[in-house]
């Protein structure tokens, strides 16, 4: 035997075998498929919670849950579906496919890419214990603070907060990790000739992505701290009644949070951009505007963070500052849908389930966006400020922008994962069932909001039942759906019709390069790097 052969004998003794496969692995792939394990799990765990909070809502009074078991929950399923859900699917993805998409072996940094991935059953451990420990006799007060933790009300919870400050903390070094992981795979470990704008703009989402999560995820750990020594160690950052101010841990938290949203989002638009792409049979339109739209994206949403905070008193200049930041931020998000229905137009055009969701996000991601322009406006905004309006605005950002992008994602990339094709019936099935459940769950809470219902009321005037029980029903459709999902992962994982090198006919099995710049273009097997 040569010394190469000797060498690549050990190394494939070497690889572990079993449950040490997983929990030892440096693998890229490996990890990214527990990332997104991890996810679905979550998922359920976080719709369980929604679904919850529906039934409470189906009927004005108190049904199912006290005023302070219907704010856990709601806090619950807040910081679950953020960083539970889609942080970690995304994450996931990124894992799987960037190394496949610049050409590299694998993660630049392996072992600290395992470690970033097992902070987080650690940290949903925290999750659930925070939840579970009120119902122990001594346990405290339950965390019915909503997800933003705002004091003085975080003051007074039980240790059910502490539990939840070292959640934060573990997310946090979970997300800066992968996010110098996947920073520098990208700059150092490209292929020769790939250059930054020869890549797929799933590649630059996600670029961007890590980028804003190193600078926000401290802003976020360094509030928390605060808070705990307010709790446990006799400061007073935040405070009043020594001398502190709670409105600091809103701007500290909002300096995370709102760029926190667009961490939730860029992943999603890079890959609805590479699906539009593929399912049109043409280049990305604008590639390089999309790109730049999305480090505005970044930028401006570092300028913004108090257009959560218009009613909390602050000058005339200091909210008109934000109100026009906010609404300059729509230009390059509207640059980059335009970007994708430029590609669609006089493409050849089919629609398998990935491209329906791509659809499905432009249409309602754009009417999310709308509602922004809405809450932008200051005098707008003090009459929605905590209304259910608001909640309507955020799940038709988010859940399109972020969930369905991801979903879109599993479908588009599930061949390649598994070497089979899905059921496209059910595929389609479960679009229709979840667009649906979703438009009939948030659609009626617009005019919830503006009718003058406020949020996280376990309770509601009379007036108010019908579109409630609307939204109730939307929401067990839309919830019931994602065992058809689950059901799809299920049967593709265990076998079904191979997929070939031509997954999506005229795409060659090569989808991701219609999402880089045209002089990149290559319709053979293996990509001519120019």
């Amino acid at each position: 035997m040569t010394n190469e052969a000797v060498l690549h004998s050990h190394i494939e003794h070497a690889k572990p075998t079993g449950w040490r496969r997983w929990v030892c692995s440096t693998n890229h792939k490996d990890i990214g498929t527990m990332y997104m394990i991890f996810a679905l799990i979550m998922l359920f765990l976080g719709g369980a919670s929604a679904l919850v909070i529906r039934a409470e809502l189906f009927m004005p009074g108190i049904q199912l849950t006290s005023p302070d078991l219907y704010n856990s929950l709601v806090t619950n399923h807040a910081l679950i579906m953020v960083f539970g859900a889609v942080m970690p699917a995304a994450a996931g993805m990124a894992n799987w496919m960037i190394p496949l998409m610049i050409g590299a072996q694998d993660m630049a940094l392996p072992r600290m890419n395992n470690l970033s991935f097992w902070f987080l059953p650690a940290a949903a451990i925290m999750l659930v214990l925070a939840f579970i420990v009120p119902f122990i006799p001594g346990g405290g007060t339950m965390v019915n603070t909503g997800w933003t933790l705002y004091p003085p009300l975080s003051l007074q919870v039980g240790m059910s907060m502490d539990f939840l400050i070292f959640t934060v903390h573990l997310l946090g070094i979970s997300s800066i990790l992968a996010s110098i992981n996947i920073i520098v795979t990208i700059l150092g470990n490209r292929a020769p000739g790939m250059t930054l704008m020869k890549m797929p703009i799933f590649v630059w989402s996600w670029l961007v992505t890590a980028f804003l999560l190193i600078l926000i995820m401290p802003i976020l750990a360094g509030a928390v701290t605060m808070l705990l020594f307010d709790r446990n160690f006799g400061t007073s950052f935040f405070n009043a009644a020594g001398g502190g101010d709670p409105v600091l841990f809103q701007h500290l938290f909002w300096f995370f949070g709102h760029p926190e949203v667009y961490v939730l989002l860029l992943p999603s638009m890079g890959i609805v951009g590479s699906i539009i792409a593929t399912f049109s049979r043409k280049p990305l339109f604008g590639y390089r505007s999309t790109v730049f739209s999305m480090m505005s994206i970044g930028l401006i949403g570092m300028l913004v963070w108090a257009h959560h905070q218009y009613t909390i008193g602050m000058s005339l200049g200091a909210v008109t500052y934000f109100m026009i930041g906010t609404i300059l931020i729509s230009i390059p998000v509207g640059l980059m849908i335009f970007n994708f229905i430029a590609t669609m137009w006089r493409g050849s055009m089919t629609f398998e389930t990935p491209m329906l969701f791509a659809i499905g996000i432009i249409l309602m991601f754009s009417f999310g966006g709308f509602t922004g322009v809405m809450v932008a406006v200051i005098p707008g905004d003090i009459q929605y400020h905590d209304s259910m309006f608001v909640v309507a605005h955020f799940h038709y950002a988010l859940i399109p922008g972020a969930l369905f992008g991801l979903l879109a994602g599993v479908f588009y990339w599930i061949p390649k994962w598994t070497g089979y094709m899905y059921d496209e019936k059910l595929g389609k099935l479960f679009f229709w069932t979840s667009i649906i459940g979703f438009n009939l769950t948030f659609f009626p809470q617009h005019f919830l909001g503006l009718a003058g219902m406020p949020r996280r009321i376990v309770d509601y005037n009379l007036i108010f039942t019908e579109f409630n029980v609307i939204s109730s029903i939307g929401s067990f459709i839309y919830g019931l759906s994602h065992l058809i999902f689950l059901y799809i992962i299920i049967k593709t994982i265990r076998g079904g019709k191979k997929a070939d090198g031509k997954v999506w006919e005229g795409a060659k099995g090569l989808e991701w390069e219609l999402s880089s710049p045209p002089e990149f273009h290559s319709w053979s097997k293996t990509p001519e790097i120019k």
